[in-house]
């Protein structure tokens, strides 16, 4: 049991009190429960990542030694990988789209090994293709789009490997990196859009029209800094501040992603755990306050991905913890303050305090 913390409920920071934690679970009765003194400290979800690609087993403990218990793979080429960690207790739960699904020409057709099992090419292609990668393991589809012309699968293919996800009750997450390529996620009728453009700016029609469909968006702008410095043209950064900005604005969901990464050629490589922390500022930054920001990286990806066992401190809610020594809602660089973490009941060791 841990005494003495005051709890974040996705509002504001309440009185000291007590959880219990019983087993891999928050429970009710202390009974002969060991009490541990908080000292006072802010007791908040796990965090959860809602974009990442995972380098390999050692990569859901480094997750967890910063405090993100929850991690969304969005898509890899190796599925034993995840079927490997899955299982694994007391560390980073990790949850995949497997591999992805792409268009014959567009700049992920390049990968080395992804073209003969991830490339679309029709319609007709759709039905299988999504049938496959459930089959295979996929808590969700990856999409790849681009805009119109730009090699990525055309509209009506788009749509087709919606409808087949949903026919499955599987959602699917969009891949859009630039205006065109939201635009058609939007028809399509994707349910999360990932990234936000760099040097161009969302049409307000668009940015309205997610809000009226109800989709969400991971903006990662921690890849999205970093890709726009790697390019040496920084101002390029100020296009998806802005983006992020009219999304928030409009009422979208925000959910914290980092796209951490270890993947040879990408422009950028954030760190996985460290990258969310600096992502929960960048969010604070393009307009959100600490308390959204904290939901972004709570209970919002919980509830838009179907994890309906985490994101909240609540009796029956799994134990994915985090013991705070600042206060997040004041600063949000007060999340990098990590005293002590649970991943489902288990206490896991910390990283060295982060530097903001």
């Amino acid at each position: 049991m841990l005494k003495n913390i005051r709890v974040f409920n996705g509002r504001a920071i309440g009185e000291p009190t007590s959880v219990v934690i019983d087993g891999s679970v928050i429970g009710t009765d202390a009974g002969d429960a060991q009490a541990v003194d908080g000292g006072g400290g802010v007791l908040v979800p796990g965090f959860i990542d809602a974009h990442v690609h995972l380098d390999g087993p050692e990569t859901l403990d480094l997750l967890a030694a910063h405090g993100v218990t929850t991690a969304l793979d969005m898509g890899m080429l190796q599925s034993e990988l995840i079927a490997s960690v899955r299982e694994r207790s007391g560390t980073t739960s990790i949850y995949s789209a497997g591999v992805p699904i792409i268009g014959s020409a567009g700049v992920h057709s390049r990968v080395p090994g992804i073209a003969t099992i991830a490339v679309i090419s029709s319609p007709e292609e759709a039905e299988p293709l999504v049938a496959q990668r459930i089959a295979d393991g996929s808590d969700y589809i990856k999409l790849i789009l681009e805009a119109p012309g730009d090699g990525g699968p055309d509209a009506p293919t788009a749509k087709a490997v919606v409808a087949a996800a949903h026919e499955r009750n599987v959602q699917v997450v969009a891949h859009v990196t630039t205006p065109g390529a939201y635009a058609m996620a939007i028809d399509a009728g994707v349910d999360i859009l990932t990234h936000v453009p760099l040097g161009a700016r969302l049409p307000a029609s668009d940015v309205e029209r997610m809000a009226i469909g109800r989709h969400a968006v991971v903006p990662t702008l921690t890849m999205m800094e970093g890709s726009a410095d790697t390019y040496g043209v920084g101002a390029l950064f100020d296009d998806a501040l802005a983006n992020m900005a009219a999304l928030r604005k409009a009422g979208v969901a925000v959910l914290a992603g980092t796209d951490a990464n270890a993947t040879p050629g990408l422009p950028f490589h954030p760190p996985f755990g460290a990258g969310l922390h600096h992502e929960l500022e960048l969010l604070v930054r393009a307009g959100l306050s600490t308390v959204e920001a904290l939901n972004a990286a709570t209970v919002l990806p919980a509830r838009h991905f179907g994890l309906a066992d985490r994101g909240v401190i609540a009796p029956g809610m799994r134990a994915d913890l985090i013991l705070l020594d600042g206060d997040p809602i004041a600063d949000i660089r007060a999340a990098r303050t990590i005293r002590r973490i649970w991943c489902g009941g288990t206490e896991h060791t910390p990283a060295e305090p982060l530097d903001s």
